[in-house]
């Protein structure tokens, strides 16, 4: 399995953003996460399309992987890739048609994604599974960065890895995000995710490309466990 190392843009010094992305490319990080909220979904407000745009203008060849946290993000799905959205994740829970959203984002040339909060059953998204490339566990409440992992959702991490097992949808990829350390990053590689998005952890570091390596090879080492 291949391990998938995403700095979380939201956790950026927002009066430096194009450099934040100079560095996180700089960094062999595999993507730039945008988190996008609209004050409504969610209790925060952050980016707009425009700020896909700058990463996509900045960094062209890095991947810009984009969530969604909107009340009704098929109304923006076509602004977000026309921007430079790679990847486009909307929440299960959002006020929206899930199938024709998934549908859409596919239509437009990204890779899709589906996105659950700690509280939400993965019964939730599985008759959605054949219209994502990629599934979000949130491992924190979604809105703000810094918040401490929540531990709980690791058994339904590996319940979808399970789920998913042996059938043609076995190479779906599986994100977290929320609270993601070394420590935490190779629990929820154990549980069989393989993308992990990073914000705060990230940010801080003084010599981030050595965190990307380190959390890459951490999460590597510890997916022998999906077999135990």
């Amino acid at each position: 399995m291949k391990f998938f190392i995403l700095p979380s843009l939201l956790a950026a010094d927002f009066g430096e953003l194009a450099i934040e992305v100079e560095r996180v490319e700089a960094a062999g990080a595999d993507a730039v996460h945008l988190d996008i909220m609209d004050a409504h979904f969610v209790p925060n407000l952050s980016f707009g399309p425009d700020v896909v745009s700058l990463a996509r203008r900045v960094a062209p060849s890095l991947f810009r992987s984009v969530h969604l946290m909107l009340t009704r993000p098929d109304l923006y799905v076509e602004r977000f890739v026309e921007a430079g959205a790679d990847s486009v994740q909307i929440h299960v829970e959002a006020d929206c048609d899930i199938w024709e959203t998934l549908a859409t984002i596919r239509a437009c040339g990204a890779r899709s994604g589906l996105v659950l909060r700690p509280q939400t059953e993965v019964s939730m998204i599985k008759p959605y599974l054949r219209l994502c490339d990629e599934v979000l566990f949130m491992t924190v409440n979604p809105g703000y960065g810094g918040q401490a992992f929540i531990a709980e959702v690791l058994p339904r991490i590996a319940e979808l890895r399970k789920c998913v097992a042996g059938t043609e949808m076995r190479t779906l990829d599986i994100m977290v995000d929320g609270g993601i350390n070394y420590e935490t990053a190779a629990d929820c590689a154990a549980h069989g995710a393989n993308m992990f998005v990073a914000g705060s952890f990230m940010f801080k570091q003084n010599e981030m490309g050595v965190a990307v390596t380190k959390m890459r090879n951490l999460c590597a080492a510890a997916e022998p466990k999906l077999s135990e």
